[in-house]
């Protein structure tokens, strides 16, 4: 009778284990990937009408991080195919985050802080081998994604150059619900320290690499790191590895002299796939304006973020406004939508409800053309000249 009582607990025990396995993932996106209460958004015909017709873009969006199937729709989190097409959203970035350090915040973090996608890994199940090596959790991330075209190839199509980008623009003539991925890295801690896996992650489908995420490494510091150091030399060859490759160059997260020396260097025009500007709100996420107007002014593009931190609200009017100060601060053509969603962070609207912000834009008196330019065509037309040609 004792051996099976014993044995019924360790069934139990093991069932309870199980359980919570399989629901701790589900648990943990929606705590930290929520969408703050709202009412349904008041959008005018003018509006919705001027929205069905742009080319909608984002530079940033982490969705490959959760255990979601991006084919199926979901009442948590940001933002899965349905939602894509629901918002209209024709290019979407899909940024792959490898590390992310334990009371991570936006003023100092240790670069040997413990790490929250370790455990994130392992209690979403990834395989073994993301659980140590930061490049093959970005590989892993990306895989998600370039499964998704073969799973689901009428509504989605990875686009890895300038060839790709103008057959999915032929495509979407035919289906104009077609969404339009590429794959970026969040930090380049995802390189293992290793030159050659630029390469690597290249022949791989990545197309922008950013340098830091929230602490410093072996590339240089990070906005939020503790050194507030330029580029190191490894850095550096870095940089040159990625040009030589074409592949686009993201400075979110890095210190102002990491973008300081990244300008000095670089012979293409850099991108910030998300963030805000600090000439709007004052924030220890946004480097200075005058940075800001020194990329634009080598062509380069600002992604306007949907959270708290990069605009000091989250609701499509405080985007919206944000947008509209970097107009005014660096001209219509280099400035882009970088929502973070799926990012940790919790915006006012997800994925599907975007034509919110092309109502207040409106509503703040902005132009069509300038608000065809920033939703989406300045980032079409940056991959159609900054892509590899095939």
């Amino acid at each position: 009778m004792t051996k099976k009582i014993l044995l019924n607990s360790l069934l139990f025990i093991v069932i309870l284990v199980a359980s919570a396995l399989m629901l701790l993932p589900k648990m943990l996106d929606k705590s930290m990937n929520p969408v703050s209460e709202h009412a349904p958004f008041v959008v005018s015909e003018e509006a919705q009408a001027l929205h069905n017709t742009l080319i909608v873009g984002d530079w940033h969006a982490d969705s490959a991080l959760w255990n979601r199937d991006l084919k199926k729709t979901y009442d948590y989190g940001h933002a899965d195919i349905p939602r894509l097409q629901a918002g209209n959203v024709a290019l979407q970035m899909f940024t792959t985050v490898t590390k992310s350090p334990s009371g991570q915040n936006y003023d100092s973090n240790e670069t040997g802080a413990n790490d929250n996608i370790t455990a994130l890994a392992i209690v979403q199940r990834w395989p073994i081998k993301t659980w140590s090596s930061l490049f093959e959790r970005a590989m892993y991330q990306a895989n998600k994604i370039k499964d998704l075209e073969k799973r689901d190839p009428e509504n989605f199509m990875l686009i890895e150059s300038q060839y790709d980008l103008g057959i999915f623009l032929l495509k979407r003539v035919n289906n104009p619900k077609m969404v339009g991925g590429l794959i970026g890295t969040e930090g380049s801690h995802a390189l293992d320290g290793n030159l050659d896996n630029i390469e690597r992650l290249y022949e791989n489908s990545f197309r922008m690499m950013s340098l830091q995420h929230f602490f410093d490494n072996k590339l240089g510091g990070s906005l939020h790191g503790t050194s507030g150091a330029g580029l190191t030399e490894f850095g550096r060859q870095a940089i040159d590895e990625m040009q030589r490759l074409d592949i686009i160059i993201d400075v979110s997260h890095s210190s102002e002299n990491v973008v300081k020396d990244v300008l000095s260097i670089s012979n293409q025009p850099l991108v910030i796939s998300h963030t805000g500007f600090n000439g709007y709100c004052k924030s220890p996420r946004n480097i200075s304006d005058s940075l800001m107007i020194e990329i634009a002014e080598k062509g380069g593009l600002i992604g306007v973020g949907f959270w708290d931190a990069a605009v000091c609200d989250n609701t499509p009017r405080s985007v919206a406004e944000a947008i509209i100060y970097g107009i005014g601060l660096i001209g219509a053509e280099h400035v882009a939508l970088g929502s973070d969603f799926d990012g940790t962070i919790t915006p006012g609207f997800d994925t599907s409800e975007l034509v919110a912000i092309t109502h207040e834009l409106l509503e703040l008196g902005l132009g069509k053309e300038e608000i065809r330019k920033v939703m989406g065509e300045n980032m079409l037309s940056f991959l159609q000249d900054n892509l590899p040609k095939t």
